[in-house]
């Protein structure tokens, strides 16, 4: 029998027509055999991150969250830059699925940074700050995939004929990514 690969994307931007969202569903539509790709919704709906109302009652969009990344063989994080940095939300949703710490979802998980954003760098500076929490929280960051996709602002970077192949590209070496080595 042959294992089909669970990807679990978190999108850093909440707007419905994004790039990087289009750049996600782009992903799913175009992954490539043995792997399904699942964007994960309602990060906008998740708390601020606070101990006071996780736990046993945790908010119920944390709770579906955590249980996304706990079922997930991958984690593909497609992030803009804000203001120099990731996104709050995406930030958060780290924050969400960190605790509890050393028994978190996302501890020894394979996770990979991409994206696009307008301007020079491509949201480098956010995708570099994303894989820096996700490491810190004990997620297995997979550094050989990075991909920051530049596009003049006004533009569309899924005009570019071979944009979403690298994007595709990108997942099929996260699915494909030997987790035996990882450190937990």
């Amino acid at each position: 029998m042959t294992h089909t690969t669970r990807v679990l994307v978190l999108v850093g931007s909440l707007r419905a027509d994004s790039h990087n969202r289009r750049i996600a569903e782009a992903i799913r539509t175009n992954a490539p055999g043995g792997v399904t790709v699942e964007i994960a919704e309602g990060l906008g709906e998740l708390p601020f991150y606070n101990e006071d109302i996780d736990g046993g009652q945790a908010p119920a969009a944390a709770v579906r969250l955590r249980e996304q990344v706990t079922a997930a063989d991958r984690i593909l994080v497609v992030t803009p830059e804000y203001n120099g940095t990731m996104p709050a939300v995406l930030n958060n949703a780290i924050d969400w699925v960190s605790r509890p710490y050393g028994e978190n979802a996302l501890r020894g998980k394979p996770l990979a940074v991409v994206g696009t954003a307008g301007g020079q760098y491509g949201g480098q500076w956010a995708h570099e700050d994303t894989r820096k929490s996700a490491r810190v929280a004990g997620a297995a960051v997979v550094e050989r995939i990075a991909l920051s996709h530049a596009y003049a602002f006004g533009s569309d970077p899924l005009a570019e004929a071979d944009t979403v192949d690298r994007f595709v590209a990108a997942v099929t070496d996260l699915a494909s990514y030997d987790a035996s080595g990882a450190a937990a």
